[in-house]
């Protein structure tokens, strides 16, 4: 049996539309990534070069800058990656990032937080796709999570301040939004 030209011209053209039929569900939480922009509070779900979502956020009430050691309340900037996943009595649902990561380490480092052991061991982890010490001067536990017990008074404060202690809130709806499309090491960007 053979098939004409205009045959297999008919057959590509429907194989083209089925795949983009089920291109929107054949998508892995590995195709997403995280950008974050501090100054605008909002979040992007990217795929590729394409927005899929865009959440209102809040960051830490410490303001601008990057994070540079515990009890400083700012959010950090740079590239990260979800390296767990959690329900949380407290946030709901938090998505702990592999903060500090070695550009973290390098400062700490370079202002005499860091003892060079500490800066060795953040550097391991970074290697081995671990979970960085958390109990270093740079601080630890920060996350993508949501606001826990929803009150009136919360939603208003999470839409009008930033009031985490530097992590990156969404509303439970949102962030279980969120968790859809995200896994374990999914990149998660953070710009001023």
């Amino acid at each position: 049996m053979t098939f004409s030209h205009r045959t297999w011209k008919q057959f590509w053209r429907f194989t083209g539309i089925i795949a983009a039929l089920l291109l929107p569900f054949a998508a892995s939480a590995a195709d997403y990534e995280i950008v974050i922009v501090k100054s605008k509070r909002l979040l992007y779900l990217m795929r590729g070069d394409r927005v899929e979502k865009t959440f209102h956020a809040a960051f830490g009430y410490g303001g601008k800058g990057d994070k540079r050691q515990i009890g400083d309340h700012k959010t950090p900037v740079g590239v990260y990656r979800i390296i767990k996943v959690r329900d949380s009595d407290r946030f709901h649902r938090f998505m702990l990032l592999n903060y500090p990561n070695v550009k973290d380490a390098y400062w700490g480092l370079k202002d005499g937080l860091l003892t060079r052991a500490d800066f060795d061991a953040i550097v391991e982890a970074a290697r081995a796709g671990h979970l960085p010490p958390q109990n270093t001067p740079l601080g630890g536990a920060v996350g993508i999570h949501g606001i826990g017990e929803i009150t009136p008074d919360k939603l208003t404060i999470h839409e009008n301040i930033n009031w985490t202690e530097g992590c990156i809130a969404l509303t439970n709806e949102q962030i279980d939004e969120l968790s859809r499309y995200v896994e374990i090491g999914t990149k998660v960007v953070i710009n001023e």
